[in-house]
């Protein structure tokens, strides 16, 4: 499947992040960003218990060819606890009303959210291959998984992509999906490509973030840890100047330089910074640049997990703690 170089997240502009926008001053941001040029826009089920994917539908009504539209399935908010079920009773319910919500009669790809480790992700994949048999969606992605389950997947339906987080601070990708993606011919969509913020210059003290930012609930903003990550932020805003590009624009250079197939899909609630990031593609930036980028920023020197104990016990992708052991998640 052939997608846009870059795309947008839109998860922030629901939940998760700080306080997210209006649903009309969402809806104005998507717009604009159509107008800038974004042609991938991504949102799922769980985003805002669905209110996400009403913003997006408001957003594309009227230009739904102008966008490759995807959404995910299989993890949803259910009487206000996030539950990941995989049962193919549920994603073709998950698929119908993502449809609907979005307003439109298809989306072009369509991820398993998460892993359901209490089902076998072939059931799973069959169901979301029945939909495209049926021209409700396009293609089947998968989120958050190892190199082994794609292969499960791939024996039961072609999988056009993986959406797993990959960045300059996680780069667990590296630990296989990275190379057999490329190997495939499936897309490595990246999400968080910039860290979460970080590697934008966004965060200064995670205290200062709103009580339900999923940030307090990760290992690297927490106390232990943020002080030596915090410590990289000089360095790295030099290099970036040395560059002549934003922060932001320097993860993105460095994400797309790991392959044509790997497409960042960072999320902003602010017109600038979409336009900054989709301009990150026409960014040229030496070669020697970037291998120092990755030396800066990367698992050897960012402290903490990505995840903590509740958050890993959700995803399927490697780790670097169970390649260390001999094994993968």
């Amino acid at each position: 499947m052939n997608l846009p170089r870059l795309g947008l997240g839109c998860m922030n502009l629901s939940h998760a992040y700080g306080i997210p926008p209006s649903f009309e001053d969402g809806v104005a941001i998507l717009r604009g960003a159509l107008d800038d040029g974004i042609r991938l826009l991504d949102t799922a089920t769980l985003y805002g218990a669905g209110r996400n994917e009403e913003l997006v539908g408001r957003a594309i009504a009227g230009r739904r060819d102008e966008v490759v539209l995807a959404s995910k399935g299989g993890m949803a908010m259910v009487d206000g606890v996030k539950v990941i079920d995989g049962r193919p009773a549920t994603l073709r319910g998950h698929v119908d009303a993502s449809l609907a919500r979005l307003g439109v009669d298809h989306i072009d790809l369509y991820y398993l959210h998460r892993w359901d480790k209490d089902v076998p992700i072939g059931d799973s994949v069959g169901a979301l291959a029945e939909a495209v048999d049926a021209g409700k969606i396009g293609a089947i992605g998968l989120s958050e998984v190892s190199v082994a389950r794609l292969r499960e997947a791939q024996a039961v339906a072609p999988i056009a992509a993986v959406q797993n987080e990959y960045s300059l601070w996680t780069r667990n990708a590296e630990l296989g999906m990275l190379e057999a993606s490329r190997a495939d011919g499936v897309a490595l969509v990246a999400f968080s490509p910039v860290a979460r913020g970080f590697l934008a210059d966004g965060i200064t003290d995670p205290e200062t973030l709103v009580p339900k930012d999923i940030r307090r609930a990760m290992p690297r903003f927490q106390p232990e840890h943020w002080p030596a990550n915090a410590a990289l932020l000089p360095p790295w805003r030099a290099l970036a100047a040395e560059a002549g590009c934003s922060p932001a624009q320097l993860a993105l250079a460095w994400l797309l330089s790991r392959g044509d197939h790997v497409v960042p899909i960072p999320g902003s609630t602010r017109a600038g910074h979409v336009r900054e990031n989709l301009a990150a593609v026409d960014v040229v930036v030496d070669a020697a640049v970037l291998e120092r980028a990755g030396a800066l920023i990367s698992s050897g020197t960012v402290s903490g997990s990505r995840y903590n104990a509740v958050g890993n016990s959700e995803v399927d992708a490697e780790t670097f703690e169970d390649s260390a052991a001999g094994g993968a998640a």
